[in-house]
C-alpha cells in the first residue's frame, strides 16, 4: 500500500474512533442539559476557534474567492447541514433508529459517486458495503444498553437528511480538498459554519444557564469540542486528499464498534460473539472496498486490451 494511502487510512480510522468516542459524550448531554441548537453551536463555534488559532502557527496560504465561494459549500454540506440536523434528529428520536440510519452513510455516498463523479459501483465494492453494513446492523440490533428515547419518523428523516449531506461532502469537494491543508480547509468551513447556524442556535443559547452546568459537563464539552471536533476534522481532510469518497464514508462504520466498546468498558453492556463478528464484518467489508477497483483503474484496464 503506498505510504499516502496509509496514512489516509490511520488519519480515517483515527478520526472515526474520536467521533465513536463522542456517542455517549453527546448523548449524556443532549437534552436534558443542553439543546441540540445549543451543542451544535460549541462544536462549530469551538471548532472555529482552535483552526483559527492553530492557523497562526503554520504556513499562510492564500485561498483565492472562487475557492473560498466553494469552501462555503463544503462547510454547508459537511458542517451545517450534516451536525445541526443529527444532532436535532437525535433529540427526537431513540439512539438505536440514529444508528440504523447513519449505517446509509457508504450506500449513500456510492450511489453518489458513480452518478456524479462516475466513479463504478464494481460487485466487490458493493460487496464490501454491505458486508460491513451487516456488521454495523448485527451491533446495533444484538447492543444490551438501555436506550432512550421511542422512534420518532420525522426524527429519522431528519438524520438521514443529514447523512445524505454528508455523503454530498464526500463525493463533491475532494479535489477542493487536496489544494489546501487540513487547518486552511478547516478553519474557513468552521468560520462559514458558525455563521450559518448562528441564526438558529441564538436564542437556545442565551437560553442556556450556564450557572448550573458542573464541572464534568464542561469536561464533556471540552472533550467534544477539542477531540471529536478540532482533531477529529484535522484527520478528516488528510484521508479525503488520498482515498475514494466510499471508502471514506465505510470508516463511518467504526463509531458504532467504539460507542459500543466505550459502554462495555463502563458496565453498562457485555461484551459477546456478536460484537467480535460484527467487528469482524465492518472491518473486512473495510479491506474488501478498498480492494475494489478505481475508475482510473479500470479505464487503465481497458485501454490496455485495446492495444
Amino acid at each position: 500500500m503506498e505510504k499516502n494511502k496509509l496514512n489516509g487510512h490511520i488519519a480515517m480510522f483515527s478520526a472515526n474512533v474520536i467521533f465513536g468516542l463522542n456517542i455517549p459524550v453527546s448523548r449524556t448531554l443532549m437534552p436534558e442539559i443542553l439543546s441540540p441548537y445549543t451543542l451544535t453551536f460549541f462544536r462549530l463555534g469551538g471548532g472555529m476557534l482552535l483552526f483559527w488559532i492553530a492557523s497562526v502557527f503554520v504556513k499562510k496560504e492564500h485561498v483565492p474567492a472562487k475557492d473560498l465561494f466553494l469552501l462555503f459549500f463544503a462547510s454547508l454540506f459537511g458542517l451545517t447541514l450534516n451536525q445541526l440536523p443529527y444532532f436535532i434528529g437525535l433529540s427526537m428520536t431513540s439512539p438505536i433508529d440514529a444508528s440504523i440510519v447513519i449505517t446509509m452513510l457508504p450506500i449513500l455516498t456510492m450511489i453518489l459517486a458513480a452518478m456524479i463523479i462516475k466513479e463504478p459501483i464494481t460487485l466487490m465494492k458493493a460487496v464490501g458495503v454491505l458486508v460491513g453494513a451487516s456488521g454495523a446492523l448485527l451491533l446495533v440490533f444484538n447492543s444490551h444498553t438501555v436506550h432512550v428515547g421511542k422512534s420518532n419518523f420525522l426524527g429519522n428523516m431528519i438524520i438521514f437528511g443529514a447523512v445524505a449531506s454528508f455523503a454530498v461532502y464526500l463525493t463533491l469537494f475532494k479535489n477542493l480538498i487536496t489544494r489546501y491543508s487540513s487547518i486552511t480547509v478547516m478553519k474557513w468551513m468552521f468560520l462559514f459554519g458558525t455563521i450559518v447556524c448562528f441564526p438558529f442556535c441564538y436564542k437556545p443559547l442565551i437560553q442556556t444557564d450556564f450557572a448550573l452546568l458542573t464541572t464534568g459537563t464542561y469536561w464533556r464539552i471540552g472533550y467534544m469540542v477539542i477531540f471529536a471536533t478540532f482533531l477529529g476534522y484535522l484527520f478528516l481532510p488528510l484521508g479525503q486528499k488520498v482515498l475514494r469518497p466510499t471508502t471514506l464514508s465505510m470508516y463511518n462504520y467504526v463509531q458504532p464498534i467504539v460507542a459500543s466498546m466505550v459502554a462495555v468498558a463502563i458496565g453498562i453492556d457485555v461484551f459477546g460473539v456478536e460484537k467480535a463478528l460484527s467487528s469482524v464484518l465492518v472491518f473486512a467489508g473495510v479491506y474488501i472496498v478498498t480492494q475494489s477497483k478505481s475508475r482510473a483503474q479500470l479505464e487503465a484496464e481497458r485501454a490496455k486490451k485495446q492495444e
